[in-house]
């Protein structure tokens, strides 16, 4: 029997954020739809969005996924991963995905409404 895989265009990223926690879903659901998101599941401690689409090919579409780690977690401080993904292949450095993670990645850095504390993208 034929295995076949599925290879997909993948970045991620580690923030520490100081932000209240009662506030935070709603500020992250803000800055991932001023990049162009539709926030299509959450829950306490992740929320899944969509690219709107329209401006590239199906399998560019981008969905991001915000989680939140609660082992870590007090009232005002709040470690998140993100995962940025798709379906194409990540043939070059400067591909949709990679393009769309930058933006999100700046869009959190910038984001007034809370102080970044440390940053990692891999």
């Amino acid at each position: 029997m034929l295995k076949v895989q599925k290879y997909m265009a993948r970045y991620t990223g580690i923030f520490k954020i100081l932000t209240p926690v009662s506030v935070f879903q709603p500020l992250m659901k803000d800055t991932l739809e001023s990049c162009r998101f539709n926030v299509i599941y959450q829950t306490g401690d992740y929320l899944m969005a969509r690219e709107i689409p329209g401006n590239v090919a199906f399998h560019q579409l981008v969905t991001v996924e915000v989680l939140v780690d609660k082992t870590v977690i007090t009232d005002r401080e709040i470690h998140m991963s993100i995962v940025v993904k798709n379906e194409e292949l990540p043939l070059h450095l400067d591909n949709h995905c990679q393009q769309v993670f930058s933006q999100i990645t700046q869009a959190i850095t910038d984001a007034n409404h809370w102080q970044i504390i440390e940053a990692v993208a891999g």
